[in-house]
């Protein structure tokens, strides 16, 4: 939903971040209360009502809590132990409610809550349905939540928050194009680099780097028949179209590459490597490699 002064250019742009404060954790964290009762199927209660002897069902709160502090151990509680915002100054893990998020999303199902008799209303029952059209009203809501506060994560389709990137050279039509890669253990090294790289944990980001470069090693030797130096030379002469500039921009692109996944804690871990010095690099170095392996893929010859 878009007001005034944003359709009109009369608002500063929001700043763009991964870091979930305390004012948009209370936020999202009550837009998962909204759908608490959508949980209802794992979290069900048996109930009686004496007066008309009947059962009914009803949302079960404590089974509730108690699954999520086995699921999600981390989440924030508050000092009488129940499911909170954190306030100013607390310690929080950001991560645990980017869980309860997908918790939620994996799990709601469309409900109806309506009482017995509309005349005499003696309980309220939960009618619970196999359908979960309810989770597109609760990935927007979420959504919506994230943009607003310049958050770069995404609940998507799969009911997996994704990790966005500013300038993101990461397109479906790359991944489209590794789906043709005869090579599996290629495909599954980019697609488990991709996984990594879109998960929002800061922890990721290493592995990310460490799956692509695996696959680019593993492209380097895609021509069997020839010694690794042979093939990249096969692959660099496709891209290149027998322009000389081109040759040597790419062929300095797979050596530069390769030297720094030798020389930087990227594929291996020895004494002598050292640590990348900036977080900010693992984005960078992600695209730059995977530039250039996208591009190699479109000139392999089947």
């Amino acid at each position: 939903m878009e007001l005034y002064s944003e359709r009109n250019g009369k608002r500063d742009l929001k700043q763009h971040t991964y870091c979930i404060n305390e004012n948009t954790y209370s936020l999202l964290l009550s837009c998962c209360t909204k759908y608490k009762k959508n949980l209802t199927k794992i979290f069900q209660l048996p109930c009686h009502n004496s007066f008309v002897d009947e059962d009914y069902i009803k949302f079960n709160e404590k089974l509730f809590s108690q699954r999520i502090n086995s699921k999600i151990p981390s989440l924030f509680r508050n000092e009488s132990g129940a499911i909170a915002a954190p306030k100013s100054g607390d310690n929080y893990d950001q991560y645990a409610l980017l869980d309860l998020i997908e918790f939620f999303g994996k799990n709601i199902k469309d409900v109806r809550e309506a009482w017995n008799n509309e005349n005499y209303r003696n309980y309220k029952n939960i009618y619970i349905y196999d359908s979960s059209k309810v989770f597109n009203e609760f990935k927007n809501s979420i959504n919506e939540l994230f943009s607003e506060a310049g958050l770069l994560y995404e609940l998507n389709d799969e009911k997996i928050i994704e990790r966005l990137v500013d300038d993101d050279v990461l397109t479906p039509e790359i991944e489209t194009s590794f789906e043709s890669l005869t090579d599996k253990t290629l495909h599954d090294l980019l697609e488990s680099a991709i996984d990594f790289y879109r998960t929002p944990n800061n922890s990721a980001r290493q592995e990310s780097l460490e799956k692509l470069w695996g696959a680019l090693e593993r492209l380097k030797t895609y021509y069997e028949s020839l010694n690794k130096k042979e093939s990249v030379q096969k692959i660099v002469k496709n891209m290149a179209h027998e322009d000389e500039d081109f040759y040597k921009m790419f062929n300095d692109e797979f050596k530069l590459l390769t030297d720094i996944g030798n020389n930087y804690n990227i594929r291996h871990h020895e004494t002598y490597q050292k640590d990348l010095p900036d977080k900010n690099y693992y984005d960078y170095l992600f695209n730059r490699c995977l530039s250039l392996i996208a591009l190699s893929v479109k000139y392999l010859l089947k």
